[in-house]
């Protein structure tokens, strides 16, 4: 049967460890994470305990190293043999033994844990109401931090000086290690049931959950200069009777709250930002959790952007893996859900350590890990230089934000002549007509030498009224003069008959009829603008041989949209009036409401319905 994970460290990159009731005392037992499925009926185990094993942690920097603590009040160290594996051929699968026993608490070893930073520093507590910490090279105890009652729960700082503990006296403690005394002991939740903390990394902050005196579940974020209160008050989770475990991720920023208990098999997770926490959404699931057990972020599958795996115990059956994914299609290294993380190098020894030497283990580049190198090793301050590289481009902006401000000042007498009149605004796009025609002039001799594609897809549409010889080229100056004058006339005549509908809009409506393929081009530009270039436009492909026709043409079309306009003002009216007609009829037929009328009435309004459409 599998036992009840309470520590975040019962799993590393290579193996997981879950409690295992078996008969003749306490053991445990070792699984390769790359050995899935059903496993064999006989495993090897690790025993020696002679009561049930209560907790095992991984040392955070060899990975064959494991701890454990039971009900008989021992405390072992356990090293994975080379090579280790749960199937074998051999009937009965040999046992592994403990390499050192850590022998001293008086009553039940309840938890255990290794130090973050230093190497070979074990933090045992026990129901004799203290912490023991442990140099488990000499096997012998060091320090003790003494209690007033069971401890609940306990976690290290990011530089292993500082720890924080949770009691059933409702009390929370913060200790300075090495002095063996608390630095501050404040009250906790005020719940009877259970209180876990969790230091938040390389935080000054500290995050718990437990009950208040309704037995409503809780989360405190505490400030460790300041803890009399928890920061903002204590944040209300839910009325479930299930102990809430807590999971710091510290790559991530994220808090991740795993219920424990027959009621409980949702993990939710939180975002710290702004010195609170930020909910961001929940995993559900039905099946309730004896317990998990987190793993580290070296051993996380980056290509499928994974930041979380965690690993569940289910109905003490079997264990679930349960990834947190990113949802994103990159195909490269995702740097900024990758952080450098602690490595398996500690920063200090053991006896280091009990000298009085602080510091953080130096951390790997996740991205070597990535491509499959040997992980790159990079300074433990690694934040205050990713926070540097991006400096020397920020002056960069800031000079480009001061060179548009002397521009504006430079056209600025320009704003004070007056505004061109109408005849100069005629002129510049007859101008700009000449301008274009010279240039459709030359792409015609090229067109006759040598014929592209977007010719051939063209000629279809290609009209025999629009072409003129090129003898015509001198008159393109009075041309674009008449087209001016025909333009300023046919603004007033088109305005004139119509008002509820706008000008602009008319013209571009209309001429589609008459030449689709170049006024389809022309509907991007003003009106004005788009009358008169309409025969001398570059992006069309009859453009070269209309550009040299006379202002005759361009009158009829304005011609044949007045005629258009009209048209539409008659037919338009023409219905208006009939509308009139119907729904006076349909108002008397209704008042006089006899049942012999009911079916003309009925062809009316459908008639009418038609008409409105």
């Amino acid at each position: 049967m599998l036992g009840t994970p309470t520590s975040s460290r019962q799993a590393n990159p290579q193996y997981i460890s879950v409690n295992w009731e078996a008969s003749g005392g306490g053991a445990f037992a070792v699984i390769p994470i790359n050995e899935k499925g059903r496993l064999p009926e006989q495993l090897p185990l690790f025993r020696g305990h002679t009561a049930v094993v209560l907790d095992t942690d991984w040392s955070p920097f060899n990975d064959s190293l494991i701890a454990s603590g039971s009900d008989d009040g021992k405390a072992f160290i356990w090293k994975v043999p080379e090579g280790f594996t749960l199937y074998t051929d051999a009937e009965e699968p040999t046992d592994v033994a403990p390499v050192a026993k850590l022998v001293g608490h008086s009553r039940k070893v309840g938890h255990v844990l290794f130090n973050p930073a230093a190497e070979n520093i074990l933090a045992t507590s026990s129901g004799d109401y203290t912490i023991k910490l442990w140099d488990i090279e000499a096997g012998s105890p060091r320090l003790t931090l003494k209690h007033s009652d069971i401890v609940q729960s306990l976690s290290w700082s990011a530089n292993g000086s500082l720890m924080v503990t949770t009691s059933r006296d409702k009390k929370l403690r913060i200790w300075d290690v090495r002095q063996e005394k608390p630095a501050h002991v404040v009250p906790g939740h005020a719940g009877a049931k259970n209180s876990r903390a969790a230091w938040m990394g390389e935080h000054d902050r500290i995050a718990t959950t437990g009950f208040s005196k309704m037995s409503d579940r809780q989360l405190g974020l505490w400030d460790i200069r300041s803890p009399q209160e928890p920061v903002g008050g204590f944040q209300m989770l839910d009325s479930i009777s299930g102990v809430c475990m807590p999971f710091w991720d510290d790559s991530t920023q994220c808090l991740y709250l795993a219920g424990k208990g027959s009621s409980d098999g949702n993990i939710r997770y939180f975002e710290y930002q702004n010195d609170k926490f930020e909910y961001l959404s929940e995993y559900k699931s039905a099946d309730p959790q004896r317990g998990l057990a987190f793993l580290p972020k070296r051993g996380l599958n980056m290509h499928e952007n994974e930041v979380m795996r965690a690993f569940k115990t289910v109905n003490d059956s079997y264990v679930e893996p349960i990834s947190f994914i990113v949802p994103r299609r990159a195909e490269v290294f995702q740097g900024d859900i990758y952080p450098p993380v602690t490595g398996t190098k500690p920063a200090m020894s053991a006896a280091e350590w009990f000298d009085g030497k602080d510091g953080l283990p130096p951390k790997i580049d996740l991205e070597s890990v990535y491509a499959g190198d040997e992980p790159t090793e990079v300074p433990s301050d690694y934040k205050p230089a990713s926070q540097a590289t991006p400096l020397p481009q920020a002056p960069a902006p800031t000079k480009r934000e001061t060179e548009p401000i002397k521009e504006p000042a430079q056209p600025s007498p320009a704003l004070r002549s007056p505004p061109p009149s109408m005849k100069e605004q005629t002129s510049s796009i007859a101008n700009l007509a000449s301008k274009f025609a010279d240039k459709d002039d030359a792409e015609s001799i090229e067109e006759d030498d040598d014929t592209s594609s977007f010719e051939e897809v063209a000629k279809p549409i290609d009209r025999s009224d629009r072409h003129f010889p090129k003898a015509l080229q001198p008159h393109e100056k009075t041309e674009a003069a008449a087209v001016s004058n025909n333009l300023d006339g046919a603004s007033e005549e088109i305005s004139g008959p119509k008002p509820k509908e706008p000008s602009p809009v008319s013209p571009i409506e209309a001429k589609p009829t008459l030449a689709p393929s170049s006024d389809l081009q022309e509907s991007s530009l003003p009106p004005a603008a788009a009358a008169a270039p309409a025969s001398s436009t570059p992006f069309s492909p009859l453009s070269s041989t209309s550009t040299n026709a006379s202002g005759a043409p361009l009158q009829g079309y304005l011609q044949e949209i007045k005629s258009l306009l009209e048209q539409q003002n008659r037919t338009m009216t023409a219905q208006s009036e009939k509308i009139g007609q119907l729904t006076e009829e349909v108002d008397a037929l209704k008042s006089r409401s006899s049942s012999e009328k009911d079916e003309r009435i009925r062809a009316l309004e459908r008639e009418l319905a038609a008409l409105r459409s």
